[in-house]
This record gives C-alpha cells, structure tokens and sequence, in this order.
C-alpha cells in the first residue's frame, strides 16, 4: 500500500538521487502536470469532461479502460498532484480487503476532522473480488472516498454494475504515432528526467520505427529507446551516440500483438471478422483473420466462425460457401498452423466474396420462434411413419401422394397443416438462390392450379 507519498524524507539528497536514477526511463517520463500529458484527447484537454471535473476540484469515483502503456496509471498520479485531496495507491493483485478498510477509515477521520477527501488508486481493480469491491460501495456513493480504479478488461463485465453505477468510465485509446515521436523526442531532450546527459544524435527514421512498433505503447517506446542509448553508452563511452534504424530495430522486441483469447480482443476481433465476411470486403476479412492468428486464436474457433457465416450469410445464394467452411474446419484440425491459415484464408475470403442471403437462416429462427411459442402442429396422417403393423390400423400413412409417381417428381398435398398462413423460406433474386426463387414459383403455381392429376406409374406408401 502507498500513500502516494514515497518514503524519501528517510534518505539523503544524494541517496534520493540514487534512487531516482535507478527508474526506467518510462517511469521517469511520467507527466507531472496535466499539460504534459499526452493523449486521451477526448476526455482530456480544453473543456473536456475531466478537465471541468479538475478545474472545479469537484472529481468523483472513476474508471480508467485501457490497453497497457496509454497512461491510466500517469494520469491518476498527475491527478494526485493537482487535486487537493489525499492520495493512496493499491495494487489490487498484492491488497487486501484490509488494506481498502483502513484506506477507508483514515478517509473518515480526514473528512470529519479538516474537510479533505481522499483519493484512492487501485490498479488491476478487475482483480479485485466481488466481496473486495463491495467493500468500497458505501464510502464511494457518499463522497468519503473517491475512487480511481485503473483496468485493461472492459469494466462493464470485470467490475460490479454498483460501483460502475457510481463512478464515471473513461476508456483510454492507444497513444497515435505522433504522441509517441513527440515523448521520445522529449525524453531525449531532457537532462533532468531523461537522457539528455547523452550527446545523441536520434534518426527521425528510428523514432518513427519505434512509434510504430510501440503500437500506442508509451512505457514500450521508451524503453527501447532507453535500452539502444545505454547499451551504447556502455561500449563507447562519452563519444555521440547514434540512435539510428538498425539501433531501433535491435533494441526492441518483436511487435507485441494485443489479443486476449477470453477478453474484449477476442470477441471484439471475432465480431469484426464475422460481420467483413458478410460485408463483402475480402481485405478487411483477411486483416481480421491474421490479427487473429497471430494473436495465438484457436484456429477450431475462426473456422467455426467462417462456417457460421457460410450458413448463415450466404446460404443457397452459393452453397459452395459452406462446402469450403466445411473443409476448413477439417483442414485446420488435420494440418495445424502455420499451413492452417492458408485454407482458413481461402475459405473466409470465398465466403466475403460470395453473393448474400440469409434467407435460409431467416427461414429457421422464424420456425424455431413459432415452435417454442405458437400452439403445437400435428404430424397430418398420411405423413406419419407406416413402417410398422399397427399404423395401417391407425391409418397411418393413408393417402400419401409419392412425388416420383407424377409427372416432373411433384404432386400437391399438404406438408404442413396451416402452411399458407405461414412461409418460412422467402429466397432472395441472388446467386443460385433465384434459381430456387423460379423453382418454387413454378411449384406454387402447380399447387394454385392443382386438379385431379393422372398416375403414371401408382402410389407409393412411404
């Protein structure tokens, strides 16, 4: 627990300094006032949300949403520097539900005793148990304490719908390429904080590359960049160091991919690939497919999604959409990835391609909808099994017209009691389902002019 005060009235000036320096530099660089702040514009800067809320000294409970390295945990401590209130700090993975009531009752006492509220930081609160968050109910919907919970999870799942009804939610997005030159830049200017005590001369090249790279990551823009200066320093001494492309791509890792496989990343990226299939745009379905892949997705989950889709979106519109999902789901689970993605591809781009109709999906939710809340339909008789002695007693099956016994395989009778007041499957005039449309048309108008139709070759019980 900390109270947002660190314990450096125990050391020197020169141990404090010591202690300073051993920070990396993305701790360094953190913001202190809310103009050097960078990013969340929407929420941040002239006449935004929290800015009024600041400037009026009048913040209540909030929740920072956001990827790591966006500066949810900067901006709670230039928070703690502008606001006039107490600061404390948890770590919620290390607290306890007595570390919260101690935290709570020393906010009492404050407020009761000189008027000051009191400000609590709780980082990771998605990891907080329900009974740890109940906890903080109470003291946040009367003011004792204002809380600043920090999550990488969407809070209107991880977090209780009370204390999300009592606190205002701010979701943070990735800092822009532009946001990250510009601290990279300062951090390289800066003597004090940074690494101005470096004579470095930074290629604009390898700046951007990181920027890049980062993927709206401060804390890992920086520490690349701390990492190829240092590493310099080491071997050549006071001389100028050049922080260039080949410097950038050495001292940072491979592009970390965000993807959590039962987060917000995995369905909010499944639902984009699902719905750029059904939208027709092959490019944007095949980017949602390698965000996937290289996110480490279960390649069984994508192809059940490009199967779904075949079914649903497309249909009879072009059957073969469903055949290729089909052997996809086969192909992923017999030869794995990497060659996995190959048919993986190949059928989730078929199915963006393909003309659209959801008519047979349509057709299924509207009967499944009848069946669970209209009155039930019999079985007509002469449709009923009469594989077995007693059902011609029961004169099951009597009267049964066998289509291949007419002229063109179809004969009119009724299938389903009830059946004109009620049509299902509705194709559309697209792809083969218009050959479908004109072939039903024809058989509906054989029904509307049906007469006594000759036998050609008898009857036929089924």
């Amino acid at each position: 627990m900390c109270d947002g005060k660190s314990n450096k009235s125990l050391f020197s000036r020169s141990e404090e300094a010591n202690i300073d320096s051993a920070a990396p530099l993305a701790v360094r660089m953190r913001p202190r006032q809310l103009d050097e702040f960078l990013g969340q514009r929407h929420f941040l800067g002239p006449n935004r949300l929290l800015t009024r809320m600041l400037e009026a000294d009048r913040l209540i409970s909030l929740i920072f949403y956001g990827a790591p390295g966006v500066g949810k945990t900067s901006l709670a401590r230039v928070i703690a520097n502008y606001t006039k209130a107490k600061f404390h700090y948890l770590s919620a993975p290390s607290a306890s539900v007595k570390d919260i009531r101690e935290i709570i009752a020393a906010a009492r006492d404050r407020l009761a005793s000189n008027g000051r509220r009191t400000v609590l930081f709780i980082d990771e609160i998605h990891r907080f148990s329900r009974a740890q968050q109940d906890v903080l109910l109470d003291d946040v919907e009367s003011g004792i304490l204002i809380l600043i919970g920090a999550t990488t999870e969407n809070p209107f799942f991880s977090v209780n719908s009370p204390l999300i009804s009592r606190s205002t939610v701010f979701q943070f997005e990735p800092l822009s390429e532009e946001d990250i030159l510009q601290l990279l830049n300062a951090a390289i200017a800066d003597s004090e904080r940074g690494l101005g005590g470096f004579d470095i001369q930074a290629d604009e090249k390898a700046l951007r590359f990181l920027a890049v790279m980062s993927d709206g990551d401060a804390r890992r823009a920086l520490t690349a960049l701390e990492v190829g200066v240092l590493s310099q320093a080491a071997r050549q001494g006071k001389k100028t160091i050049k922080f260039n492309l080949k410097i950038a791509k050495e001292s940072i890792q491979q592009k970390a991919i965000d993807y959590d496989g039962t987060g917000d990343t995995h369905y909010d990226l499944a639902s984009a690939f699902q719905k750029s299939m059904r939208g027709s745009d092959p490019d944007a379905t095949v980017y949602w497919l390698a965000r996937m892949i290289a996110g480490g997705e279960d390649t069984r989950f994508i192809a059940r999604r490009i199967a779904v889709c075949a079914a649903e979106d497309v249909g009879n519109a072009d059957p073969m959409a469903t055949v290729l999902a089909a052997a996809a789901v086969q192909i992923s689970e017999f030869v794995g990835l990497p060659e996995a993605q190959l048919a993986l591809a190949q059928a989730a781009i078929y199915v963006a391609c393909a003309p659209k109709s959801n008519a047979a999906a349509s057709a299924v939710w509207k009967a499944m909808a009848d069946v669970k809340h209209e009155p039930t339909k019999a079985v007509p008789k002469h449709l009923k099994d009469s594989h077995y002695p007693a059902a011609k007693k029961m004169g099951f099956g009597t009267g049964y017209k066998y289509p291949h016994s007419f002229k063109d395989g179809f004969v009119a009778q009724e299938y389903l009691p009830g059946a004109l007041e009620q049509q299902y499957y509705v194709p559309k005039e697209i792809g083969n389902e218009k050959n479908i449309k004109r072939y039903l048309q024809k058989l509906q108008k054989l029904v509307q002019n049906s007469k006594p139709v000759r036998k050609s070759t008898g009857m036929k019980d089924g």
